[in-house]
């Protein structure tokens, strides 16, 4: 009897031990302390050389290019990752107080494709496009139609990455676009003004800019002025994006909160990286991501997943890019899980980084268009805006064709770039009450799901990867990390 009861036990724990030996083989759990070597697809781009950023501007003493007596601010302004500002340093206000400035400006002939800011921001938040806590004229070059001018926009940001903004022009009624004015580059020297009031619009504050005789006046959106945001800073500031073409420009006779600056005799503004040159390779669409041996999500041990996720562009095959371990084939038939920390430390407009379930072939398809931006048979999160919400983390499919979600969902978590660790979880599940799939995401406390229509589910998609892939629009790019990854890869 005894023995019988011995062999029983040794079997309950042998079965035990098997479904373990199953469940640990149906999930995988990666830590990064050590180069994995997943399979990449031009995740580290050489495709896009560095080029040069070289940023010169400041006071100049004996220069009168915007008019008046000698005596100016200006020069060489880029854009670049990196920020570049001289600046006054002014008392600490925020979206409570009225905020005025005004001046001139004159940008040159041939070197106007450029993209730079006048106005308020944050010295110890100056970082991206657009940048928290600031209030600015943005100024952008263009040549169109043989003609050498700039457009400019009415732009803002609060301290929680939620931005609004309209180019001086307005809405053009018929298509609801941005119609820009442009305004002459070469010897034209243009007055300009901006002012933010926090009374405008019923409470909500209102932004308006000025250039010449052109204005537009923006209200904050519900919500952004209870966001809050702080100043500290008025001048000029590089747009935070990534290496572009550099500009030159020169303001003037600048009145800032009622005080004026003549630059008859040096200001003393404060200076940031607005005297120096140096190799940029943060250049779009300059992919730079897969195993990192940083620490920046707050994974177990050093050693991550993640880098530089630009927006790929579905039309070239070297501006598409992946990230991803191999699995064996994956279905919507069962579930689909993924878990683990996650970090993003730089997000600006325009920018989305998918992680995710995805297929080797299918989802780096080239094909001429972009009227889908999710690549084919991938299920993940997106980490993106729109710029007037901020930064979501939210489920996401596509299939094919227009087989796709639709929308956010109700409450997406919202992810802010500030650098710090959170958990997240993605979870696919075949079954619900009405035999839908739903996809479910978590970013801390925070939750939100979609629903797949039963025939997407039935469309007989399949995976055969994890880790990052990029979207199929073009756009800008993500400094973000991922550590200590649970995730299906095997059903």
């Amino acid at each position: 009897m005894k023995s019988v009861k011995f062999r029983n036990a040794v079997l309950i724990v042998s079965i035990a031990l098997l479904l373990a030996s199953r469940a640990t083989a149906e999930e995988r759990y990666e830590r990064f302390d050590r180069d994995l070597q997943w399979d990449g697809h031009n995740n580290r781009s050489t495709a896009f050389p560095c080029r040069m950023t070289r940023q010169d501007f400041g006071y100049n003493p004996d220069t009168s290019r915007a008019g008046g007596a000698a005596g100016e601010v200006g020069g060489i302004i880029q854009s670049a990752a990196d920020p570049a500002w001289y600046a006054k340093s002014i008392p600490v206000c925020d979206f409570d107080k009225v905020l005025s400035a005004s001046g001139k400006i004159r940008i040159p002939e041939n070197l106007s494709d450029g993209h730079f800011l006048v106005g308020f921001f944050n010295s110890k938040t100056a970082l991206g496009w657009r940048t928290p806590n600031s209030v600015t004229l943005r100024f952008r070059g263009r040549g169109e139609d043989g003609r050498e001018i700039f457009f400019v926009f009415a732009d803002y940001m609060t301290q929680n990455w939620r931005a609004g903004g309209l180019a001086i022009g307005g809405l053009d009624p018929q298509t609801g676009r941005e119609r820009p004015v442009g305004f002459k580059t070469g010897k034209s020297v243009h007055t300009w003004s901006i002012r933010y009031d926090p009374r405008g619009a019923g409470g909500k504050g209102t932004l308006t800019g000025t250039v010449d005789d052109q204005s537009i006046t923006i209200p904050l959106d519900s919500g952004h002025k209870v966001d809050g945001a702080t100043f500290d800073r008025f001048g000029l500031l590089n747009v935070m994006k990534y290496a572009e073409s550099p500009t030159l420009a020169w303001i003037d006779d600048v009145t800032i909160n009622g005080k004026t600056e003549d630059f008859s005799v040096d200001p003393g503004w404060e200076g940031h990286g607005n005297r120096r040159g140096y190799e940029d390779c943060l250049v779009r669409p300059r992919f730079d991501f897969g195993y990192s041996p940083t620490n920046f999500a707050g994974g177990a041990a050093s050693g991550e997943l993640g880098g530089l996720v630009f927006r790929g562009d579905c039309r070239y095959a070297d501006r598409l890019a992946c990230y991803g371990d191999r699995l064996n084939k994956l279905t919507l038939e069962r579930p689909l899980k993924a878990s683990g920390k996650i970090c993003l430390r730089r997000g600006i407009s325009d920018s989305t980084t998918l992680i995710g379930f995805y297929h080797s072939l299918d989802s780096m398809v080239v094909n001429p268009s972009q009227q889908y931006g999710t690549p084919e048979n991938f299920l993940g999160a997106a980490i993106e805006g729109p710029s007037r919400d901020g930064f979501y983390l939210y489920p996401m499919y596509r299939i094919f064709g227009d087989q796709q979600s639709n929308g956010r969902g109700k409450n997406p978590p919202s992810l802010l770039p500030d650098g710090k660790s959170h958990n997240w979880t993605l979870e696919y599940t075949p079954e619900t009450p009405d035999r839908n799939g739903r996809i479910t995401v978590s970013l801390d406390a925070q939750s939100g799901s979609i629903d797949l229509p039963r025939d997407h589910k039935a469309a007989n998609a399949f995976f055969d990867r994890f880790g990052i892939v990029t979207t199929w629009v073009d756009g800008n790019g993500q400094l973000i990390y991922f550590d200590d990854l649970t995730y299906t890869s095997k059903q």
